[in-house]
C-alpha cells in the first residue's frame, strides 16, 4: 500500500506515494517534482549527479499530469509543501499523461467554467476543486448523521413515477414500456405515504429533476435533495430541526475540513440559532421598497426581490406564512385565516435553501386542494389512498444539497457544486 501524501512526515523515513505531476521544474543539476494525491502536495528532489539511473531514465519520459510512483527518504525542508521533501531512490512512470492538457490544473491559465465541465476529470484535478467535492462528500455525510442521532429512517423512493408532484408543467416524460411514466420532481407524494405506515421520522438524500428551461447560476435540471418527514410535528417543529441542521453542518465541515478550506481561502462562520422569521406580507414589503417594484399579495419572490429581502436580513432566516394559493395542494391553510398556509421558505442572503410546511392530512381537504390547484383527484389514487386509513399530522422539508453547499463556499455557480451538473444546455459528460 503506498502512503497519502498527508501522512508523509520528516520522521516517515522511507515512503513510497503514487500520485499525479503537478509542476516539474528543472534548475540544470536539480529537477522538483511536485506530486499531488487528493490529500495534499509533495516535493520530490532529483539530483541529477546523484540519482540512481532508473530514477534519471523516467525523469526523461514524464511529463506533467502523468501518475508516478516514487519511494525514498524523507527529510525536513522548511520551502517545501509540507515542510518535507523525498529524495527518489525509486521513480516509475505508471501512466503516462498525453499533452497539452485541455485545462491547466495549476491554475496558472484560467478557463472557463464550460471547457472546465467539458474535461470535468481534469479539472477536478486542481486541489481547489477537489476541496469543494471533499467538502460536499462531508455535508452530506453530516446530514446523515446529524438525522441518524435524532432517530431517523433514511429511505429511498421511486425516480419513475406515474403522477406529477406538483403539476405537470415541469416533467421529464419518460417512455416506460406502453405506460406513460415521468423522472420525478421530489420524494414529496412518497415520504408522505411513510407517515401513514407508521415511520414517524424519515429523510432521503437522492436526485430530483425539473424541467424548467431557466439558463442562471443557481437552477439545476437534475439536483440533489435532502428531503425529511416527521410525524405528530408542525410547521415550527420541522424549522427548528432544519436550522439545528443547518448550524451542524457547518459546524462539521469547519470541524473536519481545515484543509480543503485552507485551499478555498475559505473561513467557514456558524450560523446563530434559531433564525429569524420573517411573515411572508412584511416580506412582500420589504421587498417592494427596496426594489422600487410593485409586489403585491400572491405574488413569488424574483432574484431581485430575493436580492433585496438577503440584503435587509444579513443571514439566514425563514420566510413564513405563505399564501395558501401559491403554495402546493399538501400544504396546511390556517383554519382561521384559509388564505394563508403552515408553508416557509429558508432563505440564505443570496437565495432560498428550502422550501416546507406542515401538510394536509385530512383527505376531504387535500382532495379539495388538488381539485383547486386544477388537477384531478383520480390521477393520485395511489397518493391519496393512505390517507383515507389513519394518516397522522405531519410535516416536512427539501433542502437543495447543491445550494446549501453553493452558499457555504461562496460559489459564483451552482455547477461549480456537482460533478456532473445538467442543465438545458448539457446532456454530458
Amino acid at each position: 500500500m503506498h502512503t497519502p501524501i498527508r501522512s508523509v512526515t520528516p520522521a516517515s523515513a522511507n515512503v513510497e506515494v503514487i500520485g499525479w505531476i503537478h509542476e516539474l521544474r528543472d534548475l540544470g543539476g536539480l529537477t522538483f517534482l511536485l506530486l499531488r494525491d487528493r490529500t495534499g502536495i509533495l516535493q520530490v528532489t532529483v539530483n541529477r549527479k546523484k540519482a540512481p539511473a532508473g530514477v534519471l531514465a523516467a525523469l526523461a519520459i514524464i511529463s506533467r499530469e502523468s501518475v508516478v510512483r516514487v519511494r525514498g527518504p524523507v527529510k525536513a525542508i522548511d520551502k517545501a509543501p509540507g515542510g518535507r521533501e523525498v529524495t527518489p531512490e525509486v521513480l516509475e512512470l505508471v501512466s503516462p499523461c498525453a499533452t497539452p492538457l485541455p485545462l491547466d490544473v495549476v491554475e496558472k491559465v484560467p478557463a472557463e467554467l464550460d471547457t472546465r465541465l467539458d474535461a470535468r476529470f481534469l479539472d477536478v484535478r486542481r486541489p481547489r476543486v477537489t476541496a469543494v467535492f471533499l467538502i460536499r462528500s462531508m455535508v452530506l455525510q453530516a446530514v446523515s448523521e446529524f438525522l441518524w442521532e435524532r432517530d431517523f429512517v433514511q429511505i429511498t423512493t421511486p425516480k419513475l413515477v406515474a403522477a406529477a408532484t406538483e403539476g405537470g408543467t415541469e416533467l421529464f416524460p419518460v417512455a416506460y414500456f406502453d405506460k406513460e411514466a415521468f423522472l420525478n420532481q421530489s420524494p414529496q407524494l412518497y415520504k408522505q405515504m411513510m407517515m401513514a405506515a407508521g415511520f414517524e421520522k424519515v429523510f432521503e438524500i437522492g436526485p430530483i429533476f425539473r424541467a424548467e428551461e431557466h439558463n442562471t447560476t443557481k437552477h439545476l435540471n437534475e439536483a440533489t435533495s435532502i428531503d425529511v418527514e416527521v410525524s405528530f410535528a408542525d410547521q415550527e417543529d420541522v424549522m427548528r430541526l432544519l436550522e439545528e441542521l443547518v448550524a451542524a453542518v457547518y459546524r462539521k465541515v469547519g470541524e473536519t475540513c481545515a484543509e480543503p478550506l485552507s485551499w478555498l481561502k475559505k473561513e467557514l462562520e456558524v450560523p446563530a440559532t434559531p433564525f429569524p422569521r420573517i411573515p411572508y406580507t412584511d416580506a412582500i414589503e420589504i421587498a417592494a421598497r427596496r426594489t422600487g417594484e410593485p409586489l403585491k399579495f400572491g405574488d413569488d419572490f424574483g432574484a431581485a426581490a430575493e436580492k433585496a429581502l438577503g440584503e435587509e436580513m444579513g443571514t439566514h432566516y425563514f420566510i413564513v406564512d405563505w399564501p395558501t394559493a401559491i403554495k402546493p395542494y399538501y400544504a396546511m391553510p390556517y383554519s382561521d385565516r384559509p388564505e394563508f398556509c403552515r408553508a416557509f421558505d429558508l432563505m440564505h442572503p443570496r437565495m432560498e435553501l428550502s422550501s416546507g410546511a406542515q401538510r394536509v392530512h385530512q383527505y376531504d381537504l387535500l382532495a379539495a386542494q388538488i381539485r383547486s390547484k386544477g388537477l384531478k383527484p383520480e390521477s393520485f389514487e395511489f397518493y391519496l389512498n393512505p390517507f383515507r386509513f389513519g394518516m397522522p399530522p405531519h410535516a416536512g422539508w427539501g433542502l437543495g444539497a447543491e445550494r446549501l453547499v453553493m452558499t457555504m463556499l461562496d460559489l459564483q455557480n451552482i455547477r461549480e457544486a456537482v460533478l456532473f451538473p445538467r442543465d438545458r444546455h448539457r446532456l454530458v459528460p
